[in-house]
């Protein structure tokens, strides 16, 4: 994603960075989720407030879906800059769910599905199983791609580093997990009633 070589330790170590930034990344979700972050970090939300939330997650997991698609066509093309912006923008988008989502969270509540048909009730659960599963296992895996892609030349990224066959996983893992995230929100909050759980 680079167009010039950066040197540093992110560069000579890409597997110790990527390790480190992940038990950083799943350290704050996970202590947000057990409620070892103090409640005082996170503003206390409202029903409307925490939909505001969920609109807003929707609306940046989906310009980050189209920007990931984007960025696949276009390294398809050797369109490299292309690619590097919509791949580091789609990250940049990320981080910014991360934030409303663990605000969301930390200080709302969540909601769930009722009312679907058991069939569907069924479906809707491995859907978000599955985004679950694959927001978690992708963290390092698109750590690793991106640290790759900012720390090296696009003739580097070819020639000396797996960048290539990483990003393939973590982009296809990363869409996959986006889209079932954003089909779970539609039906939990346009097409089925919900239950608000503070």
């Amino acid at each position: 994603m680079a167009t010039a070589s950066v040197r540093g330790p992110m560069k000579e170590h890409p597997a110790a960075a990527t390790a480190v930034l992940s038990v950083v990344g799943y350290g704050i979700v996970i202590g947000t989720f057990a409620g070892l972050v103090p409640e005082s970090l996170f503003p206390d939300l409202s029903l409307q407030q925490v939909n505001l939330l969920s609109h807003a997650i929707a609306a940046i997991n989906t310009t980050a879906t189209i920007l990931l698609v984007l960025g696949w066509r276009w390294i398809r093309q050797n369109e490299v800059k292309k690619h590097a912006a919509a791949m580091t923008g789609s990250f940049g988008l990320i981080l910014v769910f991360l934030v409303l989502y663990l605000t969301k969270i930390g200080g709302g509540g969540t909601k769930e599905i009722v009312g679907a048909p058991q069939l569907v009730y069924y479906a809707y659960l491995a859907m978000l199983a599955i985004h679950i599963i694959l927001s978690i296992v992708a963290v390092p895996v698109v750590l690793y791609a991106l640290i790759l892609g900012i720390t090296h030349t696009p003739t580097e990224l070819r020639q000396e580093t797996p960048h290539k066959k990483i990003g393939r996983i973590a982009a296809g893992s990363w869409i996959l997990s986006l889209s079932l995230g954003v089909v779970t929100y539609v039906m939990l909050n346009w097409v089925y009633a919900y239950e608000f759980t503070a």
